[in-house]
């Protein structure tokens, strides 16, 4: 079906960024509802494409009126529908507790920050939207360049974490854009679908194994795959607070969402995966990155490093469940990468909301939180739950399609590593708990900063906090549509 609105989609914050850019530097006022304007309106468009995707099939729209394969095309069916609206609704609610810490931290660069916020955005709706391999690099690097900016505009030392990103981004971006010239050499032509009509011809071949080797290798650095994660923990630690409540929930969940497309893209697991030493030997690297990255965060004394840690084994739980190639395991990846986002969310939006009235996020800070802020640590508390995989929140039928995955492929490792994961995720949290709710403020250092009355954060970070905490329990609940109108639609018979 031909159709534009997915265009418009994306349309909506790339044209804010300039009006932020031009008319924000003079009237600071005007950018927090310029781009919650923008952002609702994606929002309530990606809801739109999603219905007409799901009712009359993939829309597609054709750049510059040069056909595929030639020219670029926009294609979006219902996973990237879904997708889309994910990043719309994320960013929306995600900008409601922006906005203030902006205000608190960068009050003069406010336009600046807001504008490669918004581009960013544009850039993830861009990689959901693309079917050409070469168009993928540059939205991979629009995102990435959008994303060293917003993480350089904190304090102390994220200029250093942004520079050590821009290292390991510009290494993984190399290796994709390999891995695409050695695919174009071979097929010429840059369409996905157009290159996934030419792969059987080639199965088997070393310079096939060799251009999907290498794109693999780029985006699993973008998304901070064990052991390639090294970047991660000190970029979103130290990335300011209303950057990081967009750029966590959604950076590595999009290029995870772009993996498993080129996996259903190229329709056969013996395309990508290559063989089963290969693929046991992805999940066995996945099954110790997320034991070893659940460790770490045991060792952790501040709240959001210790979630970076947890977003690093995330990353594991989807890479692993893709892996398997099979129904159970696709459904539980693809189903994991919206509850993670909405997971992650969460936490972080509790997170920053803490940070804001305490002042920090080491545990010391945490005590007493439940009497003085006790609505935020109700929302944490479901966060959390969700993130330990307690029913009914999304969580859990994620995790337990993915442990489903995982014992039909007889990859006990993977398996032994989700339990693993989620008992440490438990005793994480509970510490939290435990932290807030039977500890007295005045029992720990720099109780100066923590006054015993209730001083709960404001209505802008508490009411997008609540939104998500209610959004993990309806999801969980709705799974069962999600998964069967969704998902399954778009899972090849051959997996």
């Amino acid at each position: 079906m031909k159709s534009n609105l997915h265009m418009y989609v994306m349309a909506a914050p790339l044209l804010t960024a300039f009006l932020v850019n031009a008319w924000g530097r003079s009237n600071r006022k005007i950018i927090a509802p310029m781009v919650l304007g923008a952002l609702a309106l994606s929002t309530l468009l990606a809801i739109i494409v999603l219905k007409q995707t799901l009712g009359s099939g993939s829309l597609s729209y054709t750049v510059g009126a040069w056909t595929p394969p030639w020219g670029i095309e926009l294609l979006v069916d219902p996973l990237s529908a879904l997708m889309l609206l994910l990043i719309s609704a994320v960013s929306f609610i995600a900008t409601f507790a922006a906005v203030p810490c902006v205000k608190r931290d960068l009050e003069d660069r406010q336009h600046i920050f807001f504008t490669l916020y918004l581009i960013l955005i544009a850039g993830l709706m861009g990689l959901v939207l693309t079917a050409d391999a070469f168009n993928l690099y540059v939205m991979l690097e629009i995102t990435s360049i959008t994303t060293y900016g917003l993480i350089a505009l904190g304090r102390g030392r994220a200029p250093l974490s942004s520079f050590n990103y821009i290292i390991m981004g510009s290494v993984g971006a190399s290796f994709y854009l390999l891995g695409v010239g050695y695919l174009y050499l071979l097929t010429g032509t840059l369409n996905l679908a157009d290159i996934a009509r030419y792969l059987p011809a080639l199965q088997g071949s070393a310079a096939m194994a060799t251009a999907l080797a290498f794109i693999l290798v780029g985006l699993w650095i973008k998304m901070a795959f064990f052991p390639l994660h090294g970047w991660l923990p000190r970029a979103y630690s130290d990335a300011p607070d209303g950057a990081g409540v967009l750029i966590a929930p959604l950076m590595t969940k999009v290029t995870i969402y772009l993996m498993v497309r080129l996996m259903l893209t190229f329709q056969s697991p013996e395309f990508l995966l290559m063989s089963m030493d290969v693929r046991t030997l992805v999940i066995w690297v996945a099954a110790i990155g997320i034991i070893c990255a659940s460790s770490l965060a045991l060792a952790q004394r501040n709240l959001k490093q210790m979630l970076t840690y947890i977003i690093i084994a995330e990353v594991g739980y989807m890479v692993g469940g893709a892996w398997l190639a099979n129904d159970q395991g696709l459904t539980g990846a693809l189903l994991h990468i919206v509850n993670d986002a909405l997971m992650t969310l969460c936490l972080f939006l509790a997170a920053v909301a803490i940070s804001y009235r305490t002042g920090g996020l080491g545990f010391d800070r945490l005590k007493g939180l439940y009497r003085r802020m006790p609505w935020t640590m109700a929302f944490f508390t479901v966060g959390a739950f969700s993130m330990i995989g307690i029913p009914p929140t999304c969580g859990f039928f994620s995790k337990w399609y993915l442990l489903l995955g995982g014992i039909e492929a007889g990859q006990w490792e993977f398996v032994v590593a989700l339990i693993f994961s989620s008992l440490v995720n438990a005793v994480l949290f509970f510490r939290i708990i435990e932290l807030a709710y039977f500890s007295r403020p005045e029992e720990g250092a720099s109780s100066e900063h923590l006054p015993l009355e209730r001083q709960e954060a404001p209505w802008s970070m508490l009411t997008p906090l609540a939104v998500t905490a209610g959004l993990l329990i309806v999801v969980g609940l709705g799974t069962g549509p999600l998964v069967d109108n969704v998902i399954r639609l778009m899972i090849p018979v051959a997996f």
